[in-house]
């Protein structure tokens, strides 16, 4: 996975507010990206613009936002076992 921005993806200029109807579009379709299994952080970089910007975003197009992922810390199998 590169940190270039994928082709067909309109990135934002940093800063650019982005209003109306274009704003519209962009909820649709990180909404569609997220749901799909894109993660924040992947579409902030596609897009250029921050984690938080991206975030209220697909609050404001009422996406169920999903848990923070990663490994669990699990008792090994030695200590559970005394």
């Amino acid at each position: 996975m590169s940190d270039r921005p994928t082709q067909g993806k309109a990135v934002l200029g940093k800063g650019t507010r982005v209003t109306g109807k274009s704003r519209d579009r962009l909820q649709s379709q990180l909404k569609k990206q997220y749901e799909a299994g894109a993660s924040i952080r992947s579409l902030a970089r596609e897009t250029g613009r921050s984690y938080g910007f991206i975030h209220n975003v697909l609050v404001e197009s009422h996406v169920q936002l999903r848990s923070r992922g990663g490994a669990n810390r699990r008792k090994s199998a030695k200590a559970s076992s005394k």
